[in-house]
């Protein structure tokens, strides 16, 4: 894994400073530096550093997935202008249709994982920094920036709940395996549950029958997956870290979909409503709800046809009636 290192070293020297610093700073404060808790206060400030970096691709993520949302008729008219065309010519056409119409546009549906991109070199180069910390500490390995042989040996030695902050689910007890399967469940929930909030309330019924978003359901289910048989490897410490960054990402989507949704989604249509409620004008580019609104048909039987005939006795009826 040297050679992981070796390419890993300027985001771990990062990494580690950021670290060192909020820690340092809690000292400062008058807290324990051995304890469990002064060092999930530096992770979870460490993890509020890095996604304040990552709002610009955030922001980024959120523009692009705007513009997929608007080319989505175009879309619909060229998977229905290659339907049932299954050769290698007409997929090879299709594929550069659809390239040409997301660069027109400027936009790509693998936009939406630059954030998951950009953070996993640094949750691995946490993951280095953490896992080297005992031949750190015992000075087998350099220092990393500023995480030196002592800030490793208090790291080492620091508990919360009487856990250790560097083991890990296959390494521990009874009582560790019961905490670590707990973070391990929540670390899937929350990315299941970021993940669903987007396909359930800010997309449109056109994208959600896109076949590039058929793949997104299937990571949907798959990625919680995977971070959860990965996460029997990652001490407490990283796991604390990736479940603050999945709280953030929860937050954070929330109240993108909320005050800023995607058009034509449900969520677009309960800020319109909320708006509507409180009297304010539609947004920009949104339908009004009462052009939304299906044509009420009537309740009841149907009513019959009626003969020219019959209608004017009808009519003669009623004026009858009203005359006496």
């Amino acid at each position: 894994m040297d050679w992981i290192d070796t390419i890993l070293t300027p985001i771990k020297w990062v990494v580690a400073w950021i670290l060192v610093l909020f820690h340092q700073l809690f000292e400062w404060l008058g807290m324990d530096p051995v304890s469990g808790w002064t060092w999930v206060l530096a992770i979870t400030c460490l993890t509020m550093v890095v996604r304040t970096a990552l709002i610009p691709l955030f922001v980024k993520q959120i523009r692009s997935q705007r513009k997929m949302q608007l080319i989505q008729p175009d879309l619909q008219r060229l998977q229905a202008k290659y339907k049932g065309k299954k050769d290698q010519f007409s997929r090879q056409a299709m594929a550069e249709e659809q390239q040409a119409l997301f660069k027109k546009h400027g936009t790509n549906p693998l936009s939406s994982c630059l954030p998951m991109l950009v953070q996993l070199p640094i949750f691995f180069s946490l993951y280095r920094v953490l896992f080297n910390s005992e031949d750190v500490a015992r000075g087998v390995r350099e220092p990393i920036g500023g995480y030196n042989a002592e800030l490793a040996g208090q790291l080492i030695n620091s508990e919360i709940f009487g856990i250790p902050l560097h083991i890990t689910f296959l390494e521990g007890d009874m009582w560790v395996k019961v905490f670590t399967a707990v973070l391990i469940v929540l670390m899937g929930a929350t990315m299941f549950i970021t993940q669903k909030q987007i396909m359930a309330k800010n997309m449109s019924e056109a994208a959600m029958n896109n076949p590039f978003m058929q793949q997104q359901k299937m990571l949907l289910y798959l990625m919680p997956v995977v971070f959860a048989v990965g996460g029997v490897f990652f001490p407490v410490s990283l796991l604390l870290y990736w479940l603050v960054s999945n709280l953030w990402t929860m937050v954070q989507q929330f109240y993108v979909i909320r005050q800023m949704p995607a058009p034509g989604s449900p969520a677009e249509k309960a800020l319109m409503e909320r708006r509507a409620k409180k009297g304010k004008p539609p947004l920009p580019g949104a339908k009004p709800l009462d052009e939304e609104k299906p044509e009420e048909t009537p309740k009841g039987q149907r009513q019959q046809p009626v003969s020219k005939d019959r209608a004017k006795k009808q009519a003669k009826k009623q004026s009858g009636k009203k005359k006496s």
